[in-house]
């Protein structure tokens, strides 16, 4: 509870927006929200990730964790930079998406203890082969989530995430242009999905809601 007279702090995401996420979520296994979080930030995350990529400062993404990891250029051609607070536009968008994951906890009872994400550059030519991003019994994320940076996208650009049917995923479901301020999120150990080949460099932020996958004394080993 806020006391006295200071007004608190106006909040990123919108309580009726955040709602229609939950119900979405728990409906059909995804969400996609429009407009979700203020353009400004949009716009500061764009400009890092430019910035970043202009500088050389992002790694080719690999397939597989630990041992099994791989460059795979036939699979996905994204390269990417751990968000690490190092910038208010990093803080404010880990910050809604803690609040986004404390609203998924009282709701759902998930269980969700962190959430992290990168950015994506995919240069031109460059997609995602259809993927689950967590196995079940194996995978410690649960929620994945995209938002998407790019403005005034042309309709002929490619680049749209693809969602495919869980029982099916020869069916897809729902297709989404990488417009700037819309965001994904759908059920990471039941959503098969792909990155279609896109004509223009297209930038992201994509990232993980987790439960805690302790083994031994070690909480959450390093990815």
């Amino acid at each position: 509870m806020h006391h006295g007279h200071e007004p608190p702090p106006a909040p990123l995401l919108d309580p009726t927006a955040l709602n229609l996420l939950i119900d979405e979520l728990v409906e059909h296994g995804y969400s996609v929200r429009p407009d979700f979080l203020p353009a400004h930030l949009i716009r500061h995350l764009n400009d890092e990730l430019r910035a970043l990529e202009s500088h050389q400062r992002l790694t080719a993404a690999g397939i597989g964790r630990g041992r099994e990891h791989d460059l795979r250029p036939d699979i996905r051609g994204d390269a990417i930079r751990w968000l690490d607070r190092d910038s208010r536009a990093q803080r404010a968008y880990l910050e809604a998406m803690n609040a986004l994951k404390d609203e998924l906890n009282r709701a759902l009872y998930l269980g969700l203890f962190e959430y992290e994400a990168h950015f994506a550059h995919y240069p031109v030519g460059s997609f995602y082969r259809k993927h689950l991003d967590s196995f079940r019994g194996r995978g410690n994320r649960l929620i994945s989530s995209v938002l998407y940076l790019n403005a005034d996208w042309p309709a002929d650009a490619g680049g749209e995430i693809v969602l495919y049917d869980p029982e099916d995923d020869s069916r897809e479901i729902r297709r989404v242009t990488p417009e700037a301020g819309t965001f994904v999120c759908f059920l990471s150990e039941r959503i098969p999905h792909e990155v279609l080949p896109t004509k223009q460099a297209r930038a992201s932020v994509t990232g993980w809601f987790r439960r805690n996958a302790s083994q031994g004394n070690l909480v959450d080993p390093s990815r």
